[in-house]
């Protein structure tokens, strides 16, 4: 039997133990490339998904959102002023108005089937921002009954294409997990260009003519196209809305994903859920103008226009602090709060006497549509993961809140015809309060879990 010879190991000397120590410190060093750690350092935490997004693209999708709110500004109120200055009758002006309303409504649907299908998401916003601005243009320049109809029906049709594509390039930008930020991200610039753009193209109207909105509309068109050509296409994830919920399933096409949209039963009641939501809110506003018109003539135009610049300013600053609140702990509990603000708004406006009071209680208009500007896309977009129907279905739901909304004004109409505006806040507000209760009772969770995120 033959045993290993160990090694032994010897101690250094002081002296090897010297020239040990020179030689580490004698090493070239590694040298740092200040530029290159800087970019490293800005990148990350642009990193999405294991890509990296520029800077240039995510400010470019903030400010693509802020012109597109001031593009979109001067087809508000502004529209019947100006066909009123132009001598139009009410019932042409109603007419031109109803056209526009009815290419929103029917063209929801249209205009999402159109942004899934097209590959560029870029390319499907830059038309409907030259559709809009172009729109824009011929109320400016042709003011003729049958312009305008076309003008409005083309507008409407534009509009009902960019809500679909800016929610496509921000969730394909950022991805899903970081989707419910960048939606409240857009909602808060948005909303800014909503503020400023009222602003400016009011006293344009006022210092210039109601015509001039309209050129300057037009003339916005400029840089929201610049701002979009800022997203850079390759940092978009054109496959985002394809991917399977699970490793294991594939994603649908074709009939198959349609059939699983029309047979997706949480679908169907968030789009039940929005029905009511808007049944009960879109009146309440032109309601509490009629009542502020009433009981304070001499100073009603400000305090209406006041009533419509608070919710402005509480979405600006709440709806990046939604997004953020959407994935921290989910979507379910964050749509609750933003319905249960309808129902306590219309109880107050209900039993409010003071015109200020009245301006004061929007601010729970602005919490429901800083909650809702960001929870729609995100829930269409969780519910349709895997489908490649994001648009479409994003589309359906529009066209079901544009139905609530069309018949609110009506149903508020007759109550406060009948019953008066107490009763009708109170009616709105009875509604207001059945959208929250469905959704407390059917609605499910519908943040992904990690294992399918």
């Amino acid at each position: 039997m033959t045993v290993a010879r160990s090694k032994a190991r010897t101690a250094a000397t002081p002296r090897e133990r010297e020239l040990s120590r020179q030689d580490i410190r004698s090493r070239p060093g590694r040298l740092k490339d200040p530029a290159g750690e800087a970019a490293r350092a800005s990148a990350v935490p642009a990193a999405q998904g294991g890509r990296v997004i520029s800077a240039t693209s995510r400010y470019g999708l903030d400010a693509f959102a802020f012109f597109v709110a001031n593009l979109q500004t001067g087809f508000g109120p502004f529209l019947a002023v100006y066909f009123s200055q132009a001598k139009w009758t009410q019932s042409d002006i109603g007419f031109a108005l109803t056209v526009g309303s009815l290419v929103a409504l029917l063209g929801q649907v249209p205009g999402g089937a159109f942004v899934d299908v097209v590959r560029s998401k870029r390319f499907a916003a830059a038309v409907a921002v030259i559709g809009i601005a172009g729109s824009a243009f011929a109320l400016a320049v042709w003011p003729s009954f049958l312009i305008v109809l076309l003008a409005m029906a083309l507008h409407s049709a534009a509009s009902c294409v960019l809500t679909p594509a800016i929610a496509a390039i921000s969730i394909g930008l950022v991805g899903r997990a970081h989707a419910g930020e960048r939606l409240g991200r857009n909602a808060s610039f948005a909303a800014l260009g909503n503020a400023l753009g009222a602003a400016g193209m009011g006293a344009i109207g006022y210092y210039l003519s109601n015509g001039a909105v309209f050129y300057l509309t037009a003339a916005l068109g400029i840089p929201t196209v610049i701002a979009l050509a800022r997203i850079r296409a390759q940092d978009i994830d054109s496959n985002v809305f394809k991917e399977p919920a699970t490793a294991q399933s594939a994603p649908s096409t074709g009939k198959d994903s349609i059939r699983a949209l029309l047979t997706n039963r949480s679908l169907l009641c968030f789009a039940a859920c929005m029905v009511l939501f808007f049944l009960a809110n879109a009146a309440m506003l032109p309601l509490v103008g009629s009542v502020l018109t009433l009981r304070a003539s001499e100073t009603a135009t400000a305090l209406v226009a006041a009533c419509i610049m608070v919710p402005q300013a509480v979405l600006a600053v709440s709806a990046p602090a939604v997004g953020r609140a959407a994935e921290r702990f989910g979507r379910y509990p964050v749509l609750l709060f933003g319905f249960g603000a309808l129902p306590v708004r219309g109880l107050l406006l209900a039993y409010t006497t003071n015109p200020y009071g009245l301006v004061a209680i929007q601010v729970l208009d602005g919490i429901s549509a800083s909650v809702l500007g960001v929870m729609v896309p995100l829930i269409v977009s969780d519910l349709t993961r895997g489908t490649g129907r994001f648009n479409l279905a994003l589309g359906a739901v529009g066209t079901a809140m544009g139905i609530g909304a069309a018949l609110s004004t009506s149903l508020a109409g007759i109550m406060a015809d009948h019953l008066g505006s107490h009763s009708a806040f109170l009616g709105l507000a009875i509604v207001g309060f059945a959208a929250f209760m469905l959704v407390a009772l059917i609605m499910p969770e519908t943040r992904p879990t990690e294992h399918t995120a």
